[in-house]
């Protein structure tokens, strides 16, 4: 059976074919009268040539009427084998002489009766022959004529190979034309399969994009993704509106509505490390409360706002236990509580060994590619064992019913699902990973890869940022664990539970930031603030200190941007605020000197020239100071070299309201798959990110309106509260599954007994 490849080679292949068929139809007769056309023409010449030759001694023997003679110069001049005959004729017309090939119908080859031109080519019955006639003169007096007869076969042979030679010239350029249709047809085919099947797995759609390793769609395959994307993003619209579900009617009202109908109930529980209201004593005695710099915080915190419930976290501030009542609750937010934080207390030993330790020395260098070795200890592992213990027990403690909705948060937490299943097996328990999932080659450095694997397991719906990281972890589920795998419906049956596990990319909620000034104000009190002219170009970023954010990269960057633009030094500033993270661990800690240490170098190799290239600020900055860093800025920098999701990007978009300014995104985000419109960057590639830079710094107004009006589009539509909501809907639709293959075994089940 032919391929598809194949197939559509053929709809070229075929027509090409007709074509060369046509021009060999057309050429050959063409080159067949051509060879005739040269060859006449050589003979003419030759006969000519030979009569010139011939002419002195034929004159004496005709004058000499010497026969003999005559005789011998005629059979001497046919020893040629292209000469047949030759034959002299008087001016009466009388053929006196001749050769014994000579033909008779020739005689002395008089022009016609009808006065027709005479042609030089005459066919007799041996073949056609060439005929030519030299008059043989004794000074002006003409004596009679020499004709000249020539074979003519060996034209028909040379016109024979030269059709052989047109002929199969076409055929081995059909042949080869075909070969090379076939080669660039299948490959060009398998691009656009691989351009299309990205598209049709949403890796180019708000689902995910590429994998970072993925090579680019082919550059004519760009305007047909683009049509397919839109097409795409329409269905799913439609799916969602058919459903209910339309991204652009997610807010907190329908998420609420959306747990009381389909899950039957309202109680949620959030389970994670960080808490989102950390209360610090100050050094006058004050108690403050700040949010700690965390896209899972920002993310999960307007869920919790909506749908109330207990979030359940790890009490690390100085005041936290003198803020708390007897069972270790707060009502936040402070100013107008919504929902109850719930502390969970952990010794020093506990918190160095199980977050600082195996979460954060162990598997989140594993699943970040960013070339730090993880490191795994076996004292670790007890203490993570023991702290995802102690908040199972919270959780269950927590619990007002046995069908609670857990939302379990990251990584630091993979052995808590199954923890408290064996408790509630009722709950719904809905284990979203944050941080990238490694291929299973690399997962398997963890030594204890089939207990973490077994722990998440536990959980209803298990949750990605793309499709990307989902296939790693069914491939890694895969080879280290015996399961069945529904590769379609994205299932996996384990112990007999089912879990689903499914591509959710988180976002923000869409703010409205009623008190925050107008973008002219912000850039106006902005570089008021940093001391610098109100003309003075500004980029921002705004990460945790941490290696896998690309800050040396991003500084590497803006340092090559001015030695490529040295029209820009003393007029830009790259504003970068790192919030210090993990400062206990060596690595954290080195990573910090390297990076004062980059900014120091590059600030004093520009010193003198204005103000400084980068303004490096460690320390935390509230959410809505950093509103107004979004605000005045150019350009926003994400470089990170491996992220989940990064909702530093989204929340730059979300803040623009004019429309303007610049998004420099790394590919190695999973918000590069739904922000198509921003500046996509490699990060390692340091020209690449300087370039996007000053394209951003000076990307004319309309471009600039046209990309984020797109972006913001996208990023209202695709909220955080259609993340949660889509999770729950999987899961309430993973429940209704399950009671009915409960009640179809408890049927079948009775009609047994029954039966026996």
């Amino acid at each position: 059976m032919l391929s598809r490849p194949f197939k559509l080679s053929l709809r070229v292949i075929l027509p090409l074919a007709v074509l060369l068929s046509l021009f060999a139809y057309i050429v050959v007769p063409l080159m067949d009268k051509l060879t005739l056309t040269w060859s006449v023409r050589d003979l003419d010449n030759r006969s000519q040539l030979l009569a010139s030759t011939l002419q002195l001694p034929l004159r004496e023997y005709v004058e000499a009427n010497d026969r003999e003679r005559i005789k011998r110069l005629f059979d001497s001049a046919i020893q040629d084998e292209r000469l047949f005959a030759l034959a002299y004729c008087n001016n009466d017309g009388k053929l006196l002489y001749k050769t014994a090939a000579y033909p008779a119908s020739l005689g002395c080859w008089n022009k016609p009766v009808d006065g027709s031109k005479r042609t030089s080519m005459v066919q007799q019955p041996r073949g056609p022959v060439h005929v030519h006639d030299t008059p043989i003169q004794d000074d002006a007096t003409v004596l009679g004529r020499l004709i000249l007869v020539h074979d003519m076969s060996f034209i028909e042979r040379r016109s024979a190979e030269t059709k052989k030679y047109v002929l199969s010239f076409f055929a081995l350029l059909a042949v080869a034309i075909s070969a090379l249709t076939l080669v660039v047809s299948h490959l060009s085919w398998r691009g656009w399969l691989a351009g299309l099947n990205d598209v049709l797995r949403g890796q180019l759609l708000g689902r995910g994009a590429r994998a970072p390793d993925a090579a680019p769609p082919p550059p004519e395959m760009e305007p047909l993704i683009g049509e397919l994307r839109g097409l795409l993003e329409e269905y799913h619209q439609d799916r969602q509106n058919s459903s209910g579900e339309a991204g652009a009617d997610w807010a907190p009202e329908k998420l609420k509505s959306l747990l009381q109908q389909d899950l039957a109930g309202d109680e949620v529980l959030v389970v994670s490390n960080r808490e989102p209201y950390i209360h610090d004593k100050a050094a006058d005695g004050e108690i403050r409360v700040r949010r700690p710099a965390s896209g899972l915080v920002t993310a999960v915190e307007a869920v919790m706002r909506a749908c109330s419930g207990t979030w359940i976290a790890h009490g690390a501030g100085s005041a936290d236990k003198e803020t708390v009542d007897r069972n270790d609750h707060v009502p936040v937010p402070p100013a107008n509580p919504r929902y109850t934080l719930r502390r969970v207390w952990l010794s020093k030993e506990e918190e160095q060994g199980y977050y600082y330790g195996f979460a954060n020395e162990g598997l989140w260098p594993l699943c970040h590619i960013a070339h730090v070795r993880p490191v795994f200890r076996s004292a670790d592992w007890a203490e993570y064992v023991k702290v995802n213990r102690r908040f199972a027990d919270a959780v269950i403690a927590e619990a007002r019913s046995d069908n609670p909705v857990v939302l379990v948060q990251d990584y630091h937490f993979a052995l808590l699902p199954r923890m408290v299943r064996e408790a509630l097996p009722k709950a719904t328990i809905i284990t979203f990973w944050h941080i990238p999932w490694p291929n299973s080659e690399s997962f398997g450095i963890c030594p204890w890869r089939e207990e973490i694997l077994d722990g998440m397991l536990g959980s209803t719906i298990l949750g990605f940022h793309t499709p990307f990281h989902r296939k790693n972890f069914l491939d890694t589920v895969d080879r280290y664990l015996e399961t069945r795998i529904e590769q379609e419906a994205s299932t996996i049956s384990y112990g007999g539970e089912l879990t689903q596990v499914e591509d959710y990319p988180i976002s923000i909620a869409w703010p409205d930031y009623p008190n925050i000034a107008p973008v002219e104000q912000c850039r106006s009190e902005i570089r008021d603030y940093l001391g610098v002219p109100q003309d003075h170009l500004l980029a921002f970023g705004v990460d945790r200190l941490d290696y896998t954010k690309g800050i040396l990269e991003r500084f590497q960057a803006v340092e090559r941007m001015l030695e490529l633009y040295p029209g820009m030094v003393g007029h830009f500033s790259l504003v970068q605020i790192a919030a210090p993270s993990r400062s206990d661990l060596e690595e954290y800690m080195s990573f910090e000197q390297r990076v004062r240490r980059l900014a120091a170098a590059i600030n004093e190799r520009y010193a003198g020239a204005g103000a400084l290239p980068i303004i490096l600020k460690i320390e935390h900055h509230e959410q809505e100071d950093l509103q107004r860093y979004f605000r005045a800025s150019e350009v926003c920098m994400v470089t990170s070299l491996h992220d989940g999701m990064n909702l530093v990007a989204k929340e730059y978009i979300a803040a623009r309201d004019d429309e303007g300014g610049a998004l420099v995104l790394s590919q190695f985000t999973g918000a590069a798959r739904e922000l198509h419109e921003a500046l996509i960057i490699n990060p390692y590639h340091i020209e690449q990110g300087a370039e996007a830079l000053y394209r951003g710094l000076t990307m004319p107004a309309s471009e600039q309106r046209e990309r984020m009006r797109a972006m913001r589009d996208r990023v209202r539509r695709f909220n955080v509260y259609r993340w949660a909501g889509h999770m729950l809907l999987d899961a309430a639709r993973l429940r209704k599954r399950e009671k009915v293959m409960q009640k179809i075994h408890a049927h079948s089940r009775g009609g047994l007994r029954l039966v026996s």
